[in-house]
């Protein structure tokens, strides 16, 4: 909701404080770096102090940025504050992740609740894009950091109320359980902490991030974009070769010689790689081609957002009915198919019911498909001490997966666009379709390789049977 919100609020933001587009750009790209750089290692932070602590930290953080943001005097300071906050939701993103993992084992339950936070998450983006023009039309763009505020207070108060009643429901232990357990049964480590793996990935991942995100307003050819990407590869490989002689590793090297663990990763970043600029390049048609108001483009996503609730609840039933390979495939096929759907329907001069509508049900319909069996892919390998690692992994693969398909199918709808010596609307229109083409395409070789996904047995005697009450 927090990306969307602000998203919505930039121009608003740019008459009044005097920023350009390339300023305004930064707004958004100071958040995307360091969510996506800092969410590996909050991750593991989180399985060494305690998940809910790291939980915790990250929303009080969050709401300290978002108050400096509600109150920057300029653009800088409002840049500095996004990353503050981008910082502070990779901490509580992971830490949350991890929690659901550790009160709902490998099983039909843990569906069940991915089903749920995959319906969250996407009524999350069309309510931030919803509220985002609501909120900037009525109150002015600085409402919609304090709204974050007020957020993260209730998010708190209610986590402190709610995990510390189920602390110790499950079966290993709660806080008051020997070896230092923290409220939610995460246990906290007692061995060192990989802090060269640590500065490495952390700062590979930023500069890989700020060339991807800037590479389209920079040139992907620039030494501003080379510069940064080769320099992030190379703290990358710097990295891989931390961990094989860390003592306690940030990312332990058995993990990632995981086959299902690398490929669920893999495919849940190509499934972001289309999910994300579809519903950026969707808002933006129904805008600068259809004509509609901010709130009028949000409010376009909504019936996408409501067939997301509706199915993610089933999930779990139809992973239980088909299996998680026919799923996963079903999935990405759907998602390919509406998104070609979409791209083909596109016109200059169509409108919402005959151009975005029927495509955008059967993206709703595929969505929290493809969330819910990558991410449970993803994790079903984890260990309850590796929870965080796991979620900072899969969080990590679906950021970078956002942001690389953001750069290259705003890329391809720019490029698009410029070579169409057209009028504007049917020139972008043009842009739109070719970029949701590149999409489908990415959708198409993620169906293509969730085939050979294939997860190890797991043992029926396991801690599946022994699920607590969520309730």
């Amino acid at each position: 909701m927090d990306t969307a919100i602000v998203n919505v609020a930039l121009p608003s933001v740019g008459a009044d404080l005097g920023s350009g587009s390339a300023g305004l750009s930064w707004v958004a790209n100071a958040y995307l770096i360091t969510f996506g750089g800092l969410l590996l290692l909050g991750g593991r932070v989180a399985d060494l102090l305690g998940h809910r602590r790291v939980f915790l930290a990250g929303l009080a953080l969050l709401a300290a940025a978002s108050a400096a943001g509600g109150l920057a005097p300029g653009a800088a300071s409002l840049v500095a504050a996004r990353a503050a906050q981008g910082v502070g939701a990779a901490l509580a993103a992971a830490a949350a992740f991890a929690l659901l993992l550790l009160l709902f084992p490998d099983g039909p339950a843990r569906h069940k609740a991915l089903g749920a936070f995959a319906a969250m998450g996407g009524l999350g983006g069309v309510l931030g894009t919803v509220l985002g023009g609501a909120l900037t039309d009525l109150l002015g763009w600085r409402s919609t950091f304090w709204l974050n505020v007020l957020l993260a207070a209730a998010l708190a108060a209610l986590a402190l109320r709610l995990l510390d009643d189920r602390g110790g429901a499950d079966a290993r232990g709660g806080a008051d359980a020997p070896g230092g357990a923290d409220a939610t049964g995460g246990a906290v480590a007692t061995g060192g902490f990989d802090l060269a793996g640590a500065l490495t990935a952390t700062a590979g991942l930023g500069l890989v991030a700020y060339a991807l995100v800037g590479g389209a307003e920079a040139g992907w050819t620039s030494a501003r974009t080379l510069g940064a990407g080769g320099a992030g590869v190379a703290l990358l490989l710097a990295f891989a070769a931390v961990e094989t002689r860390a003592a306690a590793p940030l990312v332990p090297p058995p993990v990632l010689r995981r086959p299902a663990l690398r490929l669920a990763n893999v495919l849940a970043a190509l499934a972001q790689t289309t999910l994300f600029p579809m519903f950026f390049l969707v808002s933006l048609y129904l805008q600068s081609v259809l004509g509609y108001a901010p709130l009028g483009g949000g409010l376009g996503l909504l019936p996408l957002s409501l067939v997301v609730v509706a199915v993610a609840p089933q999930t779990g039933r139809i992973l239980f009915r088909i299996g998680l390979h026919r799923t996963m495939t079903l999935g990405f096929a759907l998602l390919c198919a509406g998104t070609l759907w979409l791209a083909l329907a596109l016109t200059a001069d169509g409108t919402f019911a005959t151009t975005v509508l029927a495509p955008s049900l059967l993206l709703g319909a595929a969505l929290p498909l493809v969330m819910v069996t990558t991410n449970v892919a993803a994790t079903a390998e984890a260990a309850p001490e590796e929870t965080g690692l796991a979620s900072g992994l899969v969080n990590t693969s679906q950021q970078f997966g956002s942001v690389l398909g953001l750069a290259v199918l705003v890329a391809v709808a720019t490029s698009r666009t410029e070579a169409h010596d057209a009028a504007r609307a049917v020139a972008e229109t043009a842009g739109f379709r070719a970029a949701l083409l590149t999409g489908a395409a990415f959708a198409a070789l993620a169906a293509l390789l969730s085939v050979r996904l294939h997860l190890p047995e797991r043992d029926p005697s396991s801690e599946e049977d022994r699920v607590p009450d969520p309730l």
